[in-house]
């Protein structure tokens, strides 16, 4: 009883206290059955999932946005066309036509264009920062989701053996009853020791639907698509050190490159700001036609036709301190960005601690795991020569059969620890060493 009152506790800790959903029942069809590796669902999941999507899109904006900064580097071309006519003012009805061209170049604009195509170009950086720092942050939600899977589907197979053996001891009970060896007592508790192991084969058959829901929804695949992962767990000790951990986010995480191009980008903000008190000078040629009424008593036209070339200087004196109060903005942006890069740089100090010690945790688990799955194995091939010696009946057996296969699932929860953590720690440092 303290074994499965174990399990009952076991199914907590893994999958947490929230609200369970229906579990699958006999006769539920799913449209498809797909087998996946860890590094297919990271390829799907990378092409196909919103969020990556959207930070994307962002990047194809600043784009677009870089190309309409640099249009202010080229001339402008401009053409007006107007018709006219007049009746019940002159003797005769008239009509008359205008057309304007005019082409326009700026030839110094205080650095507004040259600084707005800089700050653009850095925002694209920092647009491409966070798309890297999308798809970091989604391959490790999709390894969380695709090892839960797997376990879930380990730990669907062991309540499977456990609700098998659990029945064999009411079976066993039953019989003893009628030998008179057992009270009735001991066939309720066994009852309700099977109604536990049921209720928790349910759960953790709710609990694998789940987990299967979320990566579908991680990778943006159909709902009822079933995922079967193929990747096993697996672990490969290597020595690990904060150190080079926190070097290596220093210089790999995303985050970092998108302060430092919002810092670019700021400083150029300021400049674009600071131009709105500088001259603008831009050259211009204008062609004009007209055609107008050489008489009002007779309907007869000419037209009259003109360029003008021209050389313009404007220069704001005075325009109520906007341009200082816009510039002063623009400064307090730079350094509230400053400043959000001095508590970042914090900020991953402690993620890269906490990865690095849960790591080692895990690590540590492990070894203490693979311990008690060579303990339980042997005991189960003691267990095996017994039965074949007549000294232990199937049940005994069977018994320790369980035992060896809950030390080999808390070795896989072990595993699953360690590859949650490693990935964990790589996401910290702003790089997986292996996809």
């Amino acid at each position: 009883m303290k074994c499965r009152f174990w399990l009952v506790i076991f199914i907590t800790l893994i999958f947490g206290t929230g609200y369970i959903p229906d579990s699958g029942k006999p006769g539920l069809v799913y449209a498809e059955e797909i087998t996946l590796t860890f590094n297919e669902a990271v390829a799907i999941g990378l092409r196909d999932n919103r969020d990556i999507l959207l930070k994307a899109q962002d990047v194809e904006k600043a784009k677009s946005l870089i190309a309409q900064a640099q249009a202010g580097l080229f001339p402008t071309l401009d053409y007006t066309g107007s018709w006219f006519y007049t009746s019940g003012l002159y003797t005769k009805d008239l009509g008359q036509s205008t057309s304007q061209v005019t082409l326009k170049q700026y030839i110094y604009r205080g650095g507004k264009v040259i600084n707005n195509i800089k700050y653009n170009g850095y925002k694209l950086e920092v647009a491409e920062s966070l798309l890297d720092k999308a798809k970091l942050e989604k391959i490790f939600d999709f390894s969380q989701a695709y090892y839960t899977l797997l376990l879930a589907s380990f730990y669907v197979d062991l309540n499977k053996q456990i609700l098998e053996n659990s029945r064999q001891h009411l079976d066993y009970i039953k019989a003893r009853y009628k030998n008179g060896e057992s009270s009735e007592s001991d066939i309720l508790q066994a009852q309700a020791s099977l109604s536990s192991v049921e209720q928790a084969y349910e759960a953790s058959c709710s609990q694998q639907e789940s987990a299967r829901a979320l990566l579908n929804n991680l990778l943006s695949l159909d709902k009822d698509i079933v995922i079967v992962p193929s990747t096993e767990f697996k672990f490969t000790p290597k020595d690990i050190a904060f150190d080079q951990g926190f070097l290596k986010a220093m210089q790999a995480r995303p985050e970092i490159k998108q302060f430092e191009s919002q810092l670019k980008a700021d400083k150029s903000a300021i400049e674009v700001q600071r131009a709105g008190n500088r001259p603008e000078i831009y050259a211009s040629w204008d062609y004009y036609g007209r055609s107008h009424a050489i008489t009002t008593t007779v309907n007869t036209k000419n037209w009259n036709d003109y360029n003008v070339v021209g050389l313009t200087v404007s220069w704001p004196v005075f325009d109520g301190w906007q341009t200082k109060a816009k510039v002063q903005q623009a400064i307090i942006d730079l350094k509230q960005t400053e400043l959000g890069k001095a508590k970042l740089i914090q900020d991953i100090a402690l993620e890269v601690k906490n990865a690095y010690l849960a790591l080692r945790n895990s690590i540590d688990q492990i070894k203490s795991s693979q311990a008690d799955v060579l303990f339980y194995k042997n005991n189960l091939a003691t267990a095996e020569e017994k039965y074949a010696q007549g000294l232990v009946s199937s049940l005994g057996r069977n018994d320790a059969q369980l035992k060896y296969a809950v030390s080999v699932f808390n070795q896989q929860q072990a595993t699953y620890d360690y590859t949650i953590a490693k990935y964990n720690f790589d996401k910290a440092t702003g790089g997986f060493n292996e996809i």
